[in-house]
C-alpha cells in the first residue's frame, strides 16, 4: 500500500547553502495493509523527516514513495486533496495542533470545509459522533471543550477521530503518545491496534523500543538516517544482528538491574562483536535487497524477513 524506494532527503546548510546536509539516505521499507511498521531511532535519526516525507510536507530529494500505484512526489494541485484522503498524520504534541482560541471542534469543521461540504448537518453531526465513539469519546463531553480543558490523550484521539472521517489507508503516527501520562499511553496504544484490526496501514515512529516491540509486526532501525536492520520485529528484537541494535537493546532500563551493571555488560557485549561485520562476511549477491550507495548492496538477508547493514570500520556508512 505505502512503498518506501531509496529513499533520500538532503538540505542545504552553511553560509548561502553552501554544504550539504543529508537527514536521511537510501531508505526503502514497505507498510501494507492492516500492519503496523515501527520506525526507531534515536533524536536526529531521521524518522521525523521520512513522516513528513510521506505526507508531503518535505519534499524528497532522491527515490520514491509509492501510495497506492501513485508517486507521491509527482502529486501536485487537486490531486494532494486526493492524497490526504487516504494519508494523514498525528504528531508529538496534541496541544500544538489546536488554536486555543478555538474550540476543540473545529477540528471538524476544517475537515467537513475542506472534503464535506455538501453533506447535511444532521448527517454529518451523526458521522462525527460515530467517529468520537469509535476512538472511545463521548461527543458531549469533548465537543464543546477549549484545547486547554481536555487530556492530552483526549486531543490525540480526536485527532485520530478527525483522520478517520475520510476515507483513510495509511496513518503516519509521529511520538503520538511520548507527550502522555503512563494510564494513557496503553489506551491510545490499544487504538492503534484496533485501528490495524480495521484494515488501516499504521507507520508507527518513535524511540521508544518498548512501544515499538509492544504495538508491530515490523520493525525498521534507523541511524543517521540510515537503516541498519528490519524485519519481523520478534526476530529483530529477540536476534539483533547490527552493534547499534544489541546497544538499543540494552539501553532500555531493567527494574531487576542496576545501571552499571547494564553499562558493563552493553561494553562487553558489542566490544567483543563490533569487528564481525555480517553484511561483508555474508554478502552474496541473491541476498541483495536493494543497491546502496557507490553500487553496493544497502542490505543483507540473515534470515527470513530480517536483514542487517553493514557495520565494518571504513567500509559501510552505518558503522559505528
Amino acid at each position: 500500500m505505502l512503498s518506501l524506494n531509496r529513499v533520500t532527503k538532503t538540505y542545504r546548510v552553511g553560509t548561502f547553502g553552501g554544504k550539504e546536509l543529508v537527514a536521511v539516505r537510501d531508505v526503502s521499507f514497505d507498510v501494507n495493509e492492516g500492519e503496523v511498521v515501527s520506525l526507531i531511532g534515536e533524536s536526529g535519526s531521521g524518522k521525523t523527516t521520512i513522516g513528513k516525507m510521506v505526507l508531503k510536507l518535505v519534499e524528497i530529494t532522491r527515490g520514491s514513495i509509492v501510495c497506492d500505484g501513485a508517486d507521491v512526489a509527482g502529486i501536485h494541485g487537486s490531486e494532494v486533496k486526493s492524497y490526504y484522503r487516504h494519508v494523514q498524520g498525528v504528531f508529538q504534541d496534541p496541544f500544538s495542533s489546536y488554536n486555543p482560541i478555538f474550540k476543540a471542534d473545529r477540528v471538524f469543521s476544517l475537515i467537513r470545509s475542506e472534503f464535506f461540504s455538501e453533506v447535511p448537518t444532521s448527517e454529518w453531526n451523526d458521522k462525527v459522533d460515530a467517529a468520537l465513539r469509535s476512538v472511545n469519546l463521548d461527543p458531549g463531553q469533548v465537543m464543546n471543550k477549549y484545547p486547554h480543558q481536555l487530556s492530552g490523550g483526549q486531543l490525540q484521539r480526536l485527532l485520530v477521530a478527525r483522520a478517520l472521517m475520510l476515507d483513510l489507508k495509511i496513518l503516519v503516527a509521529d511520538e503520538i503518545i511520548s507527550m502522555l501520562d503512563a494510564s494513557t499511553r496503553i489506551d491510545v496504544l490499544n487504538l492503534l491496534g484496533d485501528l490495524k484490526s480495521r484494515g488501516l496501514g499504521i507507520l508507527f515512529i518513535t524511540h521508544d523500543l518498548s512501544l515499538g516491540n509492544y504495538i508491530s509486526e515490523k520493525t525498521v532501525i534507523l541511524r543517521r538516517g540510515v537503516v541498519v536492520e528490519m524485519g519481523d520485529t520478534d526476530k529483530v528484537f529477540g536476534n539483533p544482528k547490527h552493534p547499534y541494535t544489541k546497544i538499543l537493546i540494552s539501553s532500555v532500563p531493567q527494574l531487576h538491574k542496576k545501571w552499571a551493571d547494564v553499562e558493563a555488560e552493553m561494553e562487553a557485549r558489542v566490544g567483543s562483536e563490533a569487528g564481525v561485520c555480517l553484511y561483508h562476511k555474508t554478502y552474496r549477491p541473491t541476498n541483495v535487497v536493494s543497491d546502496g550507495p557507490d553500487d553496493r548492496p544497502a542490505m543483507v538477508k540473515v534470515e527470513d524477513d530480517h536483514y542487517v547493514g553493514c557495520f565494518e570500520l571504513g567500509h559501510g556508512i552505518c558503522q559505528l
